[in-house]
């Protein structure tokens, strides 16, 4: 009988950390969408200031030293958001691991303490026997 309540807790408690797992995807995946939007923004900002500047240019020369300028910053700010995506990611998929690691360790100690006693009985019942 004690089979049927410990399945039901295990049950109870894989559901509800399924919940949290789904939960703490969702967050994650909301903050990819803020960070990625923020950085369009930007991008998109420092796009419209580069053009602004560009066609106020006479000279080659500065024609050039302003796209420098603008590949180095632009290359610069990507790369930063890479960074902090790739963060974003690894965090996400650490908060979304937890509640399932918690399931199977529960999982696990509950099927061997099922396990357990029968394997105890049947021990038991073939000393008996032996004796």
């Amino acid at each position: 009988m004690h089979a049927y309540e410990d399945a039901s807790k295990v049950s109870k408690e894989a559901m509800d950390n399924a919940l949290k797992s789904v939960s703490a995807m969702t967050k994650g995946f909301q903050q990819i969408a803020s960070e990625t939007s923020e950085f369009a923004k930007r991008a998109y900002e420092q796009q419209a200031e580069f053009m602004e500047k560009l066609f106020q240019l006479r000279s080659p020369d500065k024609v050039i030293a302003l796209q420098n300028e603008y590949a180095k910053t632009a290359y610069q700010g990507w790369v930063s958001q890479a960074t902090r995506m790739s963060e974003i990611c690894s965090d996400v998929a650490k908060e979304t691991y937890k509640p399932l690691e918690q399931s199977m360790v529960t999982l696990s100690t509950t099927s061997t303490a099922v396990a357990v006693k029968p394997a105890a009985a049947a021990k038991q019942a073939a000393d008996a026997k032996a004796a």
